[in-house]
Order: structure tokens, then sequence, then C-alpha cells
């Protein structure tokens, strides 16, 4: 990795030259590189730290002036609720994943000696935008050198100190592996975004990570692919037959272990048959936690009846608009969802709701009927759908991805959490004996043949070779995958 103040065009050149030489090391040499970075890390945390408490204290300032925002001062602290040791675990875990590329993902026998395979391989050259959030160096670095991507960093001049501190260390551990240098560069001028953003000869894809502004402008500023989601406005839908203790302890970890991250819950949908049971329970836990509920007319009677004079008084009045807003803390939007004399009928409703209202990140249901769960799971359209389970799961390092470089609610190559296989893409290869199109098809001799061949079973390997292992093939083939008829 390297600090660079060269034009963007060099920057993009120089990656996309460092992104072949990567894309062909042994696996060995690019896992030895992670295990460099990660010494190298721990070895430099408490500069790292006091680099991060400057960009703090500057950052607190501004935030103090209206210049910052507070969830984003809160993504900033690289020393709070062991997001540090998280961040080197997090190199370890990539260490310790498949390497993703060169695996065959599909074979076909074309014809005798002609085979077709689609095998994995890198996207390419990466440019990482982001705001605060300094261990993203750390991920993007892991799961670039891994996958065998390049990739280009710009981060918010608030992570300034961090990054610089980062990035030299990682940069001199770098110097000593197989790595090339190019292969990761942290550009620091602001103005060089927007040129980078044409580059599109060079740059494959685009990953911004941060706040709705800076999503929606990176998308409408490139004709390059964007990976990324603008917002997490995540919906919890509580039906009546879900046990009290169930819905406190998922919505109370949904909301407040991290109000700042983009999976923390921020709509509450809640059957009008569970207003007077269930919900006051979960109102008094949040509450007590500090958060500040915004509840429709329903919601609000049921609670004001049911909770002491202090507590009922605490509960705020609903405006259509808190049902699309991600609040970023401390801050939830509750709505009825109305009783019907038909079970599906309300849960319907609830997915009309989340699926007009949300940003397709992640939602969840919480019942003890797994019919409903499954239609919900299959109806809300989202990247990530749970039952019974806190929305703080959609995460790359809790779905055993190692890390990730986001979360996507892209329909196109990737969704959700984004570890290695979401930096990859493939090719397709085929091996021939001197085949050529004209003897196929109208007035050829030769006939396609299109037959599937069973990835990684030993007879796949040289069944072109001669008509017997063919015929071992089919023979395979109609056993079935555990050798049965």
């Amino acid at each position: 990795m390297s600090l660079t103040n060269a034009t963007p065009l060099e920057v993009a050149r120089a990656a996309r030259l460092g992104s072949r030489q990567l894309a062909v090391l042994p696996v060995q040499a690019r896992n030895d590189a992670l295990t460099a970075i990660h010494d190298a890390l721990a070895a430099g945390k408490d500069d790292i730290l006091a680099a991060n408490h400057r960009d703090l204290t500057a950052a607190t300032k501004a935030a103090e002036g209206g210049q910052l925002s507070q969830s984003l001062v809160k993504r900033l602290d690289l020393g709070k609720k062991g997001k540090f040791e998280d961040m080197l675990q997090g190199i370890l875990d990539v260490r310790g994943l498949e390497d993703p590329n060169g695996k065959v993902q599909q074979k076909l026998l074309l014809d005798d000696g002609l085979i077709l395979e689609r095998k994995s391989c890198p996207i390419g050259v990466l440019l990482i935008i982001f705001e605060a959030r300094p261990e993203v160096i750390a991920n993007i670095a892991s799961l670039a050198i891994k996958s065998g991507n390049a990739a280009i960093l710009k981060g918010g001049k608030e992570s300034t100190e961090s990054f610089k501190t980062i990035s030299s260390l990682i940069s001199n551990a770098l110097a000593k592996t197989q790595v090339p240098q190019d292969c990761l560069q942290l550009v620091q001028t602001h103005d060089v975004i927007g040129e980078l953003l044409k580059l599109d000869q060079y740059i494959d894809l685009v990953i911004p990570r941060g706040g709705n502004k800076l999503v929606v402008t990176i998308k409408n500023s490139t004709s390059i692919p964007v990976l990324g989601h603008a917002d997490g406005l995540c919906s919890i839908y509580v039906r009546h037959d879900s046990p009290v203790d169930v819905a406190v302890k998922v919505i109370v970890d949904s909301k407040t272990s991290y109000p700042a991250a983009c999976n923390a819950v921020e709509t509450l949908l809640v059957d009008a048959d569970a207003l007077e049971t269930t919900l006051p329970k979960v109102a008094e836990a949040l509450l007590a936690e500090g958060v500040s509920l915004r509840c429709d007319g329903q919601s609000k009677t049921a609670l004001t009846s049911k909770l002491d004079q202090h507590n009922a008084a605490m509960i705020q009045d609903a405006t259509e608009e808190d049902f699309r807003t991600e609040f970023l803390d401390l801050t939830l939007a509750v709505k009825t969802i109305p009783a019907t004399s038909n079970a599906g009928e309300a849960l319907d409703l609830a997915i009309a709701h989340i699926n007009e209202h949300s940003s397709h990140h992640t939602d969840a249901i919480l019942t003890q009927s797994e019919s409903m769960a499954r239609r919900f799971q299959a109806g809300v359209d989202s990247s990530s759908v749970y039952w019974n389970a806190s929305t703080r799961f959609a995460d790359g390092q809790r779905y055993g991805f190692g890390t990730e470089v986001g979360i996507s609610t892209n329909k196109i190559h990737s969704r959700g959490p984004v570890g290695l296989d979401g930096l990859m893409i493939y090719k397709w290869l085929i091996d021939g004996t001197g085949q050529v199109t004209k003897d196929y098809g109208s007035g050829g001799t030769r006939q396609f043949k299109h037959q599937q061949i069973p990835v990684g079973h030993e007879v796949a390997e040289g069944m072109a070779r001669n008509a017997e292992e063919l015929e071992l093939l089919k023979n395979f083939r109609a056993q079935g995958p555990n050798g049965h008829s």
C-alpha cells in the first residue's frame, strides 16, 4: 500500500498493472502478505490508536459545531467495543478461508476432446470511497489481496491521521512480501474522486461506504458499476404469538447494541393483538436503554395505558416520514399492523409496508409460526431476511466471511454482506484439440453433446480422453451422487 499524490490516471494505471500481477500469485504468497499485515498492525496498535484519538478529538469538535453527525463520530472510534481486535481477527479469518481464485464452477463436455469450463477470477481494480471507519483499510486490504484484486482507497478527511498511520504500517509490511505495492493505494486529496470515477477503462467496480449522500452522489457520478447501499432502514415485525422474552431480547439488541450501524433496526411493526401484551414489555426495555419511541396512534394509546406515568410521557407521535427514516441513533418508529380475520392478511400488510418503506437491507419477523416466517422471508424483498434473530447479524464477519467490503442491496452480482465471493467474477475456458465451428450445426459433420461434468469428480478430469471414461461418467450420472440408481 502506498500513500500517493499521483494523478488519478497514474494511480488507476498502476493499480491495473498491479492487479494482473496479484491475480497470478499463488495463494501462499497472498496469505503470507496477510500475516505480515496482521503482525504489523498488532505491533503498531499504540500508534494507530493515538492517531485515531487525534481524529476523534477533531471530529468531536466538528460535531459540536454541526459540521459532522454524531453517528459518523461513533463510527470513527477504533478503540470502542473491541473494534481494533475485531479488525485484526478479520485479517486472520480471511487468511484462513479457501482460495476463491481459480475455482471450477461449471464443466461441460461440448464434444469429445472439447471441454468448456467456468472458472472464478478476480474482478480487477476496486475503487473504495468511505467515510470514517478507519478499519475499512485493513478490511479492504485483506479481502483484496486474498481475492487477487487491486484496490484504490479514498477515505474521509475526518479519519486522515488514522488512515496515514494504518496505511504506512501496511505499506512497510507489504514491502517484505511478493504482493506488488501498487495493488493497494490510498489517495489523499478529495478532488481526485471525480477523475477516478471517469476511468472506467481501468477501474472495474466502485464500492462506497458511508451515508446516503455519499452513495447517491457516487451512483450519479460514474458509469462504473457501483456496489453498495444508500440506507440501512431495517424493520422488525412482531407477531402476536412471539414470546415476550424473545421479542424483548431481539429488539433491544437490534436497536441498542450499535445504533449508528446500518443493520440497526429503525422501524418496529407490531400486530394489533400484541399491543397490550408484548409491546409494553418491549417498550419498557427500550426506554430503559434511552431509546426514543415514535408511535402511531394505536400503539401510543396502548402504551400510555399500560406504562407508568414517567414512561408514558416519553412516548412521541410518529409522522409518516419517521417510517422512511434511518435514524442511526436511539430512536425507533413503531407502527401497528391492523387485526384481520385472516392471519395471512396481516402478514401481507407487514410485508407490503416493508417493501414500500425499507431500503432492502435487513428485515426480520418474530413469530412461532414457521409457515408465517417462511412466507415473510419469501415475500420481503431485502438482501437479508431473518426469523427470530437480531438484524445486527447482517455482517460479513458474523456470516463467516472473515470481514466485508460492505453490504450490497443490489440485485446483480452480489447481495448482502460482501466478502471474498462478492469480489470474484468468472471467465469461460475451452480446451480443445483443433475443433472449428463449421464442423457443427447445419451442414456440419458433428453434433454438440452438451453433457454436464460433475465438478471435482475424479472421472471428470480425464473424461474427454477416451470413450471408456465417457462411459464411466455416464454410469456415474445414472447412479446419482450417492452411487444409487
